[in-house]
């Protein structure tokens, strides 16, 4: 996981997207991609490119969604970043398919792309939840402790 000094340092409302553990396993499903993507020699530059920004999309879209304060500007920045996760497994995915990256490797995304998936499913649900019965959804900077429940996988 992300080195957690950082994620108790110089904290305010708008960084507190930094404790969601689904923009945590996003940034690390990033690093795994990137990592990944730089030791392959059999695709193009721009083929790279693609799968990297992708991936590195999906944080992003999570981070500028929560520190946008509106409950629907942070459901459309969620769906953003599933779409991103969708087109990052499907680069991935063909890149497996042609064998240009091994079983192994991707069983290992799989498996981090589906909990980030469900998380961020799981998030969204419970944020359009929130704006059906017009829950409390604090859109003011004052700083609050975040605590986000996710359903697990099981509940699924």
């Amino acid at each position: 996981m992300i080195i957690q000094k950082y994620l108790n340092k110089n904290k305010n409302i708008n960084r507190g997207f930094r404790k969601l553990i689904v923009w945590q396993e996003a940034v690390e499903l990033f690093s795994f991609v990137k990592r990944k993507i730089n030791t392959i020699t059999s695709v193009s530059y721009k083929v790279k490119a693609q799968v990297e920004d992708s991936a590195f999309s999906v944080h992003s879209n999570i981070a500028e969604g929560y520190s946008r304060r509106s409950l629907k500007e942070n459901i459309q920045f969620n769906n953003i970043a599933l779409s991103s996760l969708a087109e990052n497994y499907s680069q991935v995915f063909s890149l497996n398919t042609s064998g240009d990256i091994e079983d192994t490797w991707f069983e290992k995304y799989d498996d981090m792309h589906y909990s980030i998936e469900n998380k961020l499913i799981n998030l969204n649900k419970s944020y359009i939840e929130k704006l059906k019965n017009s829950s409390d959804w604090k859109d003011d900077y004052i700083l609050r402790e975040i605590i986000e429940e996710y359903i697990s996988d099981d509940e699924l």
